[in-house]
């Protein structure tokens, strides 16, 4: 990194240093590192996943600004994670991204080389959290984790990759860490290396700045199980693309084991080349299902008593099930919040006290959904005339989708079937009972459809 670029992020470091107390600062920011500036946009690097989301969540607007005071050219930050690295005086470890023109010098540790390092070091950390004796299952992620623990014992294998798919906060990664974790306990001769298809493109980058693209060829492509975490990361980036698709290639020739998460499925991956959208589909994809009130129900009973020094009444678990339906991230967050108040200020946990402390969260899962915005979004996805829905037209390109959308309005609303009819032109409330059993059927046998529904259904809850 030239002296200009070291010397700006020193000034915003002493920026933010004036602005927030010494605690916050050396808790977040000390173990920061610069990356780059790259088009306008300062790239930094966090250890930890749960340091990075934190910061963008805290304090995003206030680094920015931090680096606009310096350099007026920075219009935007980011910050990626790479683990292994030591942050102060603004270095990276060797075991984070490799050295290169516009990166921080590595500061070597003893005995440790300058080139890519063993399979031992340059994943990403697992989270101690995540095993499969603390993953909840139900209904929505039941298959998802039978998948993943028929990879984890490495024994009748059949498909290869394991492709994980659904929205935020489900359950992927808890997942992929629990296959890691087994696998290494038991199996500690394999090389296990699980890490974000964000960490795989920047170790990918440095080593074609530093010339070094055999070494990273040779680590990648020596594993016994390779985990990367949200390949959606890599859409519209082309040379990681080439070399993800020849690791992959390489891999799967040699009989190593691939797992794999996006937040939607190989086919619905835009900006992802054909060929490996293809391979992708190759092996076994696995859909995690938005949570159902039994499942969101069941992870609070275990971590209710995973503490069984704070009571917790049975109908306050169950109004945080009901209420928090978006994901289970947002779900374990809210107990979390709940808990820490009642530790840290002696309230009992009660009903009231978990609405009091919990109303802006509660307040935007109460966002409900409408008839007409269903009619909106299924029309728009289907790219027909909204009225056209609503008319008497019978053609399959609209009547398949008016079924869809009267089949959500009963799932998604608390509308009689009436009163949805009423709002499809009119229509007998026999009809759209028609529409819903017959949406329910082609759900069981059309792959297509039931993605459609789940795509929908996320629009819907986000």
């Amino acid at each position: 990194m030239s002296n200009t670029i070291d010397m700006q992020w020193n000034l915003v470091l002493d920026t933010l240093r004036t602005e927030i107390d010494e605690n916050t600062y050396k808790s977040w920011f000390k173990p920061l590192a610069l990356i780059n500036i790259d088009g306008g946009r300062a790239i930094m690097a966090a250890p930890t996943r749960f340091m990075r989301n934190w910061l963008l969540s805290n304090f995003a607007e206030r680094l920015k600004n931090a680096w606009q005071r310096v350099n007026m050219e920075v219009t935007d930050i980011d910050i990626i994670v790479l683990s292994g690295f030591q942050g102060t005086d603004k270095d990276i470890e060797d075991d984070g991204i490799q050295k290169s023109e516009s990166i921080t010098k590595p500061k070597v540790k003893s005995n440790a080389s300058v080139k890519m390092v063993s399979e031992s070091s340059f994943g990403a950390p697992l989270d101690a959290r995540f095993t499969f004796d603390s993953f909840v299952v139900g209904k929505s992620n039941e298959f998802a984790y039978a998948a993943a623990r028929r990879v984890a014992e490495n024994k009748d294998v059949n498909f290869n990759p394991l492709f994980l798919h659904g929205g935020v906060g489900l359950g992927k990664t808890h997942l992929m860490h629990s296959i890691a974790w087994a696998m290494r306990e038991n199996f500690p001769n394999k090389k296990v290396v699980y890490l974000s298809a964000e960490q795989f493109m920047y170790q990918f980058i440095s080593s074609i700045r530093y010339k070094d693209t055999m070494s990273f060829k040779e680590k990648f492509r020596n594993v016994d199980l390779l985990m990367i975490d949200d390949l959606q990361f890599i859409a519209n980036k082309n040379s990681t693309q080439e070399e993800f698709f020849h690791t992959f290639n390489a891999l799967i020739d040699h009989n190593r084991q691939v797992v794999l998460s996006a937040d939607r499925s190989p086919s619905n991956l835009e900006g992802v080349e054909e060929r490996i959208r293809s391979r992708l589909g190759w092996g076994l994809v696995a859909d995690i299902h938005p949570t159902d009130y039994e499942l969101r129900l069941g992870i609070l009973q275990q971590k209710a008593n995973n503490i069984p020094e704070v009571e917790i009444q049975s109908e306050v678990i169950e109004f945080l099930a009901r209420r928090i339906s978006s994901n289970v991230r947002e779900l374990e967050g809210a107990f979390n919040r709940m808990v820490a108040h009642s530790t840290l200020i002696g309230r009992p946990i009660t009903l009231d006290m978990t609405q009091e402390v919990l109303q802006d969260l509660l307040r935007a899962n109460d966002r409900r959904v409408t008839v007409d915005e269903i009619q909106r979004q299924v029309a728009d996805y289907y790219n027909i005339k909204l009225s056209d829905l609503l008319s008497a037209r019978r053609a399959r390109q609209v009547a398949r989708p008016r079924q869809l959308a009267m089949y959500l309005s009963k799932q998604l609303t608390s509308m009689s079937l009436p009163a949805i009819g009423r709002k499809f032109g009119g229509r007998d409330h026999t009809t759209v009972m028609h529409a819903v059993k017959r949406i329910e059927e082609l759900r069981q046998t059309d792959s297509v459809l039931e993605e459609d529904i789940l795509h929908l259904e996320r629009m819907f809850s986000t």
